[in-house]
């Protein structure tokens, strides 16, 4: 498993899952009715039977570990009570999150190559058993109505800047895929590359205007109008987002250069050389893709230009529900085909798309290594659940994106009639344009 520099993947995420590994369950934690039963005991083999025999164990209340047969198991799913059993047989989709946040269930070895093993087995018993997906059914993702997505915003970007100051790079603040072209690069300098890559793909020259649907922190921004001198406006439904992106563009002298407006993508207003999106697209919803593109439609000139970055899927699929629930209200990841329902209807045309899914693996280590290190401060802030919630959600995503359940799109688009292309992708690798990359380090 190698990344588009040649270097294997694998060597890196492999660090950061070296956690210690969880202890054996002291008896005294077992409940007092430690009994298991027969039919108990069938149905978590008949489990791992439809599972495809996967190399992990099942550690029950009462000590008992069950395996399938013939299996070495790299680790052990911990369920604590009668009570956890039932519920994570009803649905793991939303039960699997609930439990283990609460401690109700646990992982004995390394959570994230438990959590591999166990999505390639479910994706195995999905090939062999398609009726699971009834089975065990994914939550429908909440509507995107403008209303709704503001209370999913506040759900999840306004936990406080400080919490992802924590966690993610100390340069921009991108809370998306890193690049990583090079061996050895750290995460400050990927995410200066993801934002350099992207401003390639769009051309950008000085003197243009920008329009940006999602902005974050701001960090994007400030690098378009800082590095490539154009003039952005970008759009974001967080005020604590927002009043941080003002505050850093002021403190960078680029108040003038880049506005950054907290309405809804839907009303984003004016006329510019280049439209981007990054990492905004999972909380559009799929019922609004038409709505979006109509907005790139009325926004971009004649001679536009724009590119959508986010994360999506090979085949048509809900968000995790638990995801979906705790983290992420709303989210949707969309095939390619699905990002094709924006651009289509408006003839807008297809220039270039690239898949960074490794690059998200290497960036999404990162995060966990950092948000480890600070997990105390974490959890005296926030509690122990809101630790393991997250620690699940950000090893549950390295799992997904490792395994191939998750994508990473870039798709970089025009306007129909732009003649004025390169003639190949050097220009995405040549050296820096003398506009290029002014007062960065």
């Amino acid at each position: 498993m190698a990344d588009d520099s040649g270097y294997a993947v694998r060597e890196h995420h492999a660090k950061v899952f070296d956690l210690p590994a969880l202890a054996p369950v002291p008896a005294s934690l077992y409940p007092k009715d430690a009994t298991v039963t027969r039919p108990e005991r069938w149905i978590l083999r008949t489990i791992l039977d439809v599972l495809g025999h996967p190399p992990f164990a099942i550690a029950l209340w009462n000590g008992e570990e069950i395996r399938a047969f013939g299996t070495v198991a790299r680790s052990a799913l911990v369920i604590r009570s009668r009570a956890a059993l039932y519920r994570l047989c009803l649905n793991p989709h939303v039960f699997l999150g609930e439990l283990y946040a609460r401690g109700d269930i646990d992982v004995r070895g390394d959570l994230g190559v438990f959590l591999q093993d166990a999505f390639r087995a479910y994706e195995t018993a999905l090939a062999r058993r398609p009726y699971l997906a009834r089975l065990w059914r994914e939550r429908r993702p909440r509507r995107g109505s403008e209303e709704a997505s503001r209370a999913h915003i506040r759900h999840h970007y306004d936990l406080g800047d400080g919490f992802y100051q924590l966690w993610l790079d100390h340069a921009a603040m991108q809370y998306t895929c890193g690049y990583y072209p090079r061996p050895g690069m750290s995460l400050e300098a990927a995410q200066i590359a993801k934002m350099r890559h992207i401003c390639r793909k769009l051309r950008l020259q000085p003197g243009e205007t920008v329009v940006e649907a999602g902005c974050g922190w701001g960090g994007l921004a400030l690098f378009m109008a800082r590095a490539y001198g154009v003039t952005v406006t970008a759009y974001n439904l967080s005020k604590p987002q927002i009043e941080y992106a003002r505050k850093r563009a002021a403190d960078q002298g680029l108040a003038e250069r880049v506005m950054f407006i907290e309405d809804d993508y839907r009303n984003i207003r004016g006329h510019y050389d280049a439209f981007v999106s990054v990492g905004m697209l999972e909380h559009v919803g799929a019922a609004h893709y038409r709505a979006f593109g109509s907005v790139i439609d009325r926004c971009l000139k004649d001679h536009g230009r724009g590119l959508i970055h986010c994360i999506g899927r090979n085949q048509a699929y809900r968000v995790n529900s638990w995801v979906e629930k705790r983290i992420f209200p709303g989210a949707y990841a969309p095939t390619l085909r699905e990002i094709m329902e924006v651009l289509e209807p408006h003839a807008l045309s297809v220039l270039d798309i690239e898949n960074l899914r490794l690059h998200y693996v290497r960036t999404l280590c990162d995060w966990l290594a950092r948000f480890e290190h600070h997990a105390e401060r974490v959890g005296g802030e926030h509690g122990e659940e809101f630790v393991r919630a997250w620690r699940l959600y950000l090893c549950g995503s390295i799992a997904s994106f490792t395994t191939g359940w998750l994508q990473v799109f870039q798709v970089a688009f025009s306007r129909p009639g732009l003649n004025d292309l390169p003639a190949s992708r050097a220009y995405l690798y040549a050296a820096s344009p003398p506009h290029a990359d002014l007062g960065l380090q």
